[in-house]
């Protein structure tokens, strides 16, 4: 803990330095540094104040002096050795790298699906999607889509997406969740408002060696793809499905136009869901307040509201609107994201 500590003080020093706002990219990644010691200093420093605690608990249980206080102080004894176990697992993470159970930085694939709403609904999805992709272009990010699939007005049933620049799951992570339009819709003749809905599912993009697919546990299948993208893709078999057989999740992609392109991507897809369902897994293991802390990224969860007669976008988790709907979603998403990320870390 010395080294840490000696390490914690040799940053806050140099995060005084004026000179550092020169260059934003060495500031962000001391000051994420800084965050990091920050927590581990004060998770050691509860570890050892419950340490102490024990001890004075300790102490009342071998005077027996009163019945009472003895089976106060057990019961306390309980309560803080359960609490210093959960601390300690934290803090080991934490030390090691990172919290394992959420991933915080590293590429995302997202997966956005019309909901409620019927074809306006597509028509939002292609909204979020192309929302999503000039935030992207802003940030310099590189955006590869996986799969999609289109609506008979141009709209989108469902489009995935990986984006593959490594500060892009850190950003996006709190996307995820059902949003909500209102807006009166093209297609409408007599003026009302309309409210469709469309769901964001942003997942950590794992790498081939943190999840480790046995061939043998995979179903492929090819197919001839459909809509868009020219004779010769619609002509082949060049669509691939993949079934994982122990989980039972089933991931198709057509993109491509071939099926070593779309298999790749089918199986990028695959390992982001299957990580998902094994952090969803192990945040039910853990306490209530662990899971408020990181969030459940639960896609069922309404999380944003967008206005149109009254342009105003209101998300719902911090209780906070914004006005100029059309330049929000032209891709100036960064007010949203950095209150967001404020907020709800």
């Amino acid at each position: 803990m010395g080294e840490i500590k000696e390490e914690y003080d040799e940053l806050t020093q140099k995060l005084a330095d004026p000179e550092l706002i020169s260059c934003p990219e060495k500031l962000e990644e001391l000051s994420k540094r800084y965050i990091t010691l920050k927590k581990i200093i004060e998770k050691a420093e509860e570890i050892e104040e419950i340490k102490k605690n024990i001890l004075e608990n300790e102490e009342i249980i071998k005077a027996k002096e009163d019945i009472d206080l003895v089976n106060l102080a057990e019961e306390e004894i309980a309560n803080l050795v359960l609490k210093k176990e959960l601390l300690e697992k934290e803090l080991e993470t934490l030390t090691n790298g990172g919290d394992e159970q959420t991933p915080k930085r590293g590429p995302a694939i997202v997966e956005i699906r019309a909901g409620a709403g019927g074809e306006e609904a597509a028509l939002f999805a292609n909204d979020l999607f192309r929302m999503y992709s000039k935030y992207a272009q802003k940030m310099g990010w590189n955006l590869n889509i996986l799969t999609s699939h289109q609506s008979s007005l141009r709209g989108l049933k469902e489009i995935i997406f990986e984006i593959k620049n490594g500060s892009a799951f850190s950003k996006m992570r709190y996307e995820s969740g059902v949003h909500r339009i209102q807006r009166i819709p093209e297609t409408e003749k007599s003026g009302r408002v309309h409210t469709s809905a469309a769901t964001v599912a942003v997942l950590p993009k794992p790498s081939t060696a943190q999840i480790k697919i046995n061939p043998q546990d995979l179903k492929i299948e090819t197919f001839r793809a459909s809509g868009p993208g020219g004779q010769l893709v619609n002509r082949r078999e060049s669509a691939v499905r993949v079934t994982h057989l122990p989980t039972g999740i089933a991931v198709s992609s057509q993109q491509a136009r071939t099926q070593v392109q779309n298999k790749e991507y089918a199986l990028s897809i695959l390992r982001a869901r299957i990580m998902a369902m094994k952090l969803e897994e192990e945040a039910k293991k853990t306490s209530e307040t662990r899971k408020k802390q990181i969030g459940s990224g639960d896609r069922s969860e309404k999380i944003r509201t967008y206005n149109f007669p009254q342009d105003r976008i209101t998300d719902h988790r911090i209780k906070k609107s914004w006005h100029n709907i059309e330049k929000i979603m032209d891709g100036n998403l960064d007010q949203i994201i950095d209150e967001l990320q404020k907020q709800l870390k």
